[in-house]
């Protein structure tokens, strides 16, 4: 079976990526969520949702508690209805409360201080601001004006890896510097409660988060390998027939921004998991099965399940993403790095792994990343 802790002793791995010395790695993770954490009961019970259909959709996502920055609640003890605007403050104060742990802690993790930092990458779909995230988390930690920087916004969950690509090709041409990428999600800040199973799918799933990863080459060709995986390849598939099944645009009846999932994306997304994965082994002479770890972003039950039968993988080859869907919901474009934090806590990983990142969202787009140990 695929996936499972049952393995050969690492190979010398493939002519075309050991020739790839010096690729950049993963030095440092670090992750933040917001103060209160709620049963799917309570955020129930608290909205006062009594019809079967949602309550159902809320208990049988597999997802038992997630964070989140509710409404306060007014006079009757019910929470109140939030602007379009309230939930742009939501975003700014919650999400930079939370950027600035993650930030933290992974520069803690990588041994780092803010000024080793040289390129920041921010990453959301939850809120639209100009300055972006990454300019406000220059000011309010203090980080040298001369760090560039890069805001990759509304992509949605599918944006880490193609936001990580990207902090990757800089690290690579800027040997030993350090890079960060931190994806700020605050989901709760994109929801409308109006009743409907369109909003109830959404809102019974996302949490909110933030996960950076910092991000290094080394100096020179066969200098120190970093502590982390080296960042070996990326692609993307894109399903253009779907680009209309995961969207977040304007609701014109609430006025305000609302996401919308079509019931067919976890079998879009399954059917077309396989091509994406070959694409990326494509050359490198490896097929799933050489594959020892797999970091998939938490989309969601159905959409696990999808992956995983697609790809013949077994229950403990994503019990990360599992987890983090049990523990947090979806939370959007850091999933994944909540779910390759428990595999690098959990020392798993032995030098000359191979793993898979993978992460979905709207386009409809599937993004992967091969890294080894």
């Amino acid at each position: 079976m695929r996936g499972t802790q049952q393995r050969a002793a690492p190979a010398a791995g493939p002519a075309p990526e050991r020739a790839a010395a010096g690729a950049p790695g993963l030095v440092g993770v670090g992750t933040a969520v917001p103060p209160l954490s709620y049963t799917q009961r309570e955020v129930l019970d608290l909205f006062g949702i009594t019809d079967r259909r949602i309550r159902s959709v809320f208990l049988g996502g597999n997802i038992e508690r997630r964070n989140l920055t509710l409404p306060p609640l007014g006079p009757d003890g019910t929470p109140v209805e939030e602007s379009q605007g309230d939930l742009l403050r939501k975003h700014t104060e919650t999400g930079l409360r939370m950027g600035r742990e993650a930030v933290a802690r992974c520069l803690a993790d990588a041994g780092a201080e803010l000024a080793d930092l040289r390129y920041l990458c921010c990453v959301t779909s939850t809120g639209l601001l100009t300055p972006g995230l990454s300019a406000l988390l220059i000011r309010d930690l203090g980080i040298d004006p001369s760090c560039q920087r890069l805001d990759v916004v509304g992509m949605g969950c599918n944006a880490g890896l193609n936001a990580l690509n990207a902090v990757a090709g800089w690290a690579g041409g800027h040997p030993g510097e350090l890079a960060l990428m931190v994806c700020v999600e605050v989901c709760s800040a994109a929801y409308v409660f109006d009743g409907t199973m369109r909003s109830s799918v959404v809102n019974s799933l996302f949490g909110d988060g933030a996960a950076a990863v910092a991000v290094r080459a080394a100096r020179r060709p066969g200098g120190e390998a970093p502590a982390g995986p080296e960042l070996l390849r990326f692609t993307s598939h894109i399903i253009p027939e779907a680009v209309s099944a995961m969207r977040y645009d304007w609701d014109e009846d609430h006025g305000k921004f609302s996401f919308y999932l079509d019931a067919d994306v976890p079998y879009v997304v399954g059917a077309h998991a396989e091509t994406a994965v070959s694409r990326l082994l494509d050359g490198t002479g490896l097929g799933i099965e050489d594959i020892d770890h797999w970091v998939v972003h938490s989309g969601g039950k159905k959409v696990i399940d999808a992956i995983r039968v697609n790809l013949g993988l077994s229950r403990h080859a994503v019990r990360h993403t599992t987890g983090v869907l049990r523990d947090q919901g979806n939370l959007s474009s850091g999933s994944f790095l909540f779910s390759y934090e428990r595999l690098r806590d959990e020392k798993a990983a032995l030098p000359g792994d191979l793993g898979v990142l993978m992460t979905m969202g709207p386009g409809s787009t599937i993004e992967t990343a091969l890294v080894r140990w």
